[in-house]
């Protein structure tokens, strides 16, 4: 799994076309060394006043094997080709050979392309499900010693369980309903994960044991698969949108009223609008309406300009809704904010 994200991260191929106009961070070095703890999206800010603009100066020399991971200790080197700013990277001392066998080992890991510990509990959990889903999902419909409260370590009994989907489960209660605030469209609902269960007996009524919980589970809370690691989405990297994009943020996860860098929001656009993982979006602060107590009609109100509130990444698609990550924030951005395609 880790081999399959860490390719994902570094992404692209040696003929990606250059952009003429790229605009170069003022401050660039001509070389960076990588070191351990980096990220792309930090990297590409260190050369480029956009990072997602990544691919239009990205070029590896032929002789690197492997060159859509960068490791630390590896070296980016600035240079102009025909006119247009380029990177090279140099790799670094990224192995060993062990004598007496001729085995070559990697000293460090390729760097991810944001911060994992960020995302990767969205990854695996559906998070996001229509209403039918956890209507229709097997069920708590009791706990051992008749407890009214359980959690890790502990056991509850489940109804309705399909032998075919295996034994691991993730236990999730109905949370937000997710709303388009301009058709008022039901987009979804909100999936809150209360913990992980393990089915020791399958049966009309089965026994699950609860081995990791973040929360109480409860009698009628509802009981999805757990997507195997190699089958969740991981090959994502910083672009933008192919066709203009338009949205607003719907929600944001732990329900906090101010919202920051590398806090996880939901955006009211999915796969049905084209929505792909890595999509990049600009975020504005929704204007204020004010009265306007210098015009001479009484009551009348105007609607202040939009203000630029940072950027963020797509980083998890369903139908009608994404979740994205916020890499940067100039300003407190708020649910209702809008969005739209990152320059």
């Amino acid at each position: 799994m880790m081999r399959r994200f860490f390719i994902s991260c570094l992404f692209f191929a040696l003929s990606l076309p250059v952009l003429a106009d790229v605009a170069l961070n003022p401050n660039h070095p001509q070389k960076y060394v990588v070191v351990k703890g980096d990220t792309l999206w930090d990297i590409s800010g260190v050369f480029l006043k956009y990072p997602w603009h990544w691919p239009d100066i990205w070029q590896a020399n032929p002789q690197v094997d492997n060159p859509h991971l960068i490791y630390p200790g590896d070296v980016l080197t600035l240079v102009y080709r025909d006119g247009k700013p380029m990177l090279e990277l140099s790799r670094g001392p990224t192995g060993y050979k062990m004598s007496p066998e001729v085995r070559e080992l990697a000293l460090e890991k390729a760097i991810p392309t944001i911060p994992l510990d960020a995302i990767s509990p969205f990854l695996s959990r559906p998070s996001v499900v229509a209403a039918d889903v956890l209507e229709n999902a097997p069920y708590v419909v009791s706990s051992a010693d008749e407890r009214l409260i359980s959690g890790a370590g502990d056991k509850v009994y489940v109804r309705y369980v399909d032998p075919a989907e295996g034994e691991h489960y993730s236990v999730f209660r109905g949370g937000e309903e997710y709303r388009d605030p301009e058709t008022n469209e039901i987009l979804g609902y909100e999936a809150i994960y209360a913990g992980d269960a393990w089915l020791s007996a399958i049966a009309e009524i089965s026994t699950a044991e609860l081995r990791e919980t973040t929360r109480e589970v409860v009698i009628g809370d509802r009981l999805l698969p757990v997507v195997e690691e190699n089958e969740f989405e991981m090959s994502f990297y910083p672009k933008t949108p192919d066709m203009p994009l338009y949205g607003r943020i719907i929600s944001v996860y732990d329900g906090v009223s101010q919202i920051g860098q590398y806090q996880i929001v939901v955006l009211n656009r999915g796969e049905r609008e084209q929505v792909e993982v890595g999509h990049v979006v600009s975020i504005y602060k929704a204007g204020e309406t004010i009265k306007d107590i210098v015009s001479p009609e009484r009551n009348d109100v105007v609607t202040l300009p939009e203000d630029y509130a940072g950027v963020a990444m797509v980083f998890k698609t369903f139908d009608k809704v994404s979740y994205a990550i916020v890499m940067k924030a100039i300003r407190a951005i708020h649910v209702g904010d809008s969005l739209r395609s990152a320059e």
